[in-house]
């Protein structure tokens, strides 16, 4: 693994501010597709089932997040649906060939983009209210449904948040309903490898791109929440944080926990690279050098 670690130049981001925009939480375009099943819908959804590249899963899908994908196709975000990249416990990642107006966001060189499907019936919704009430965005949540749609267009709102604040994350291109289309991070069409699968030439080097990269969303007013090797990628010379669909703002009750525990999460893989890494000197550099009033 190249021990040098592209670090974005903040002089390249908006400063992002501390507004945070509601989220809307209700029915889709997807929805309405779904409850009227026209039989254009109905030959694309039996196709895909069909297709022996792409793998469906029951767990993952239902007619609103067949619905949910014919409609990004319709809106030129996704030309064809590909195969499993990661399967876990809250949503499956999957690669699609990109569209129109996917390339026009990420560039025409993006031939593929990465489509994450969160479970509708998914059952650890308590967990995730965890990281949803008390968030300034929503208001009030109900169902099951609310709660999916709410964490999955939170993630796109972090994506959009972090990469202003100079983070290097996944660029965000469209969500409906419970699907999130974003930059697929590969190399030659394999998708990058996490921390804990690579060799770390520069340990040192690296650990400091991390903690800055943790500074830099809690002076956006975000706090990643689960950070870990687990969620960071080796992408062309850059980390890449991943995973920032429980990430909450700095208003949230638990806000500061969270922080102090993604600072131990981080400070102990490093340690076992052979880094004088420390929670807590972490968690007080980070909250000292960022101010979370901006």
């Amino acid at each position: 693994m190249n021990g040098e670690y592209g670090l974005l130049d903040p002089d390249e981001a908006d400063a992002p501010g501390d507004e945070f925009e509601e989220i809307d939480v209700t029915d889709t375009e997807a929805d309405k597709i779904a409850r009227e099943r026209d039989r254009e819908f109905s030959q694309w959804r039996k196709r895909i089932k069909d297709s022996e590249r792409f793998i469906v899963q029951d767990s993952a899908f239902d007619d609103a997040t067949f619905a949910a994908l014919y409609k990004l196709v319709q809106d030129g975000y996704v030309d064809a649906m590909g195969g499993p990249v990661s399967t876990g416990k809250e949503a499956n990642v999957y690669e699609a060939l990109s569209g129109e107006r996917a390339r026009k966001t990420l560039g025409e060189g993006a031939e593929q983009v990465a489509i994450k499907v969160y479970r509708t019936r998914a059952t650890n919704f308590q967990d995730m209210r965890e990281y949803l009430v008390g968030d300034p965005r929503f208001e009030e949540l109900g169902d099951k449904k609310e709660i999916v749609l709410a964490w999955t267009r939170k993630e796109l709102s972090n994506l959009e948040r972090a990469r202003k604040a100079g983070v290097r994350v996944p660029n965000p291109v469209a969500a409906e309903r419970n699907v999130l289309v974003m930059e697929f991070v590969a190399t030659d069409g394999e998708r990058a490898r996490r921390l804990d699968e690579v060799s770390i030439e520069n340990p040192e080097t690296a650990y400091g791109v991390v903690r800055e990269y943790v500074r830099r969303l809690y002076a956006a007013g975000l706090v990643h929440g689960d950070l870990s090797e687990y969620n960071v990628l080796f992408y062309e010379g850059q980390l890449v944080i991943i995973d920032v669909g429980q990430a909450v703002t700095i208003h949230h009750p638990n806000a500061e926990e969270f922080l102090e525990r993604d600072c131990e999460n981080v400070a102990s893989f490093f340690r076992r690279q052979g880094i004088e890494a420390d929670g807590g000197e972490l968690y007080e550099w980070v909250r000292e050098n960022a101010d979370p009033d901006k």
